[in-house]
């Protein structure tokens, strides 16, 4: 494994553990906010689909770079 390559994996470690973080943080946030239990409830719901798709999408552009960088390194 290259040096760059090792570099481009503890990003993404840190990158992952920063967006982990902060989903922490924000359930954290709504769960010990005073709200009604269903408002509770579909707020969360409502959040949880917006991480799904942020988590979604930046794991696709993550693929397509690291699909991109393959093919340079073995030469191809």
């Amino acid at each position: 494994m290259s040096q760059e390559q090792n570099n481009q994996n503890n990003m993404l470690y840190l990158l992952a553990g920063v967006g982990l973080g902060a989903i922490i943080g924000a359930a954290a946030g709504i769960l010990f906010a005073p709200k009604a239990g269903d408002e509770l409830r579909s707020e969360l719901n409502e959040k949880l689909k917006e991480i799904k798709a942020k988590t979604e999408e930046w794991v696709a552009e993550n693929r397509k770079k690291i699909e991109q960088a393959a093919p340079e390194e073995l030469g191809v």
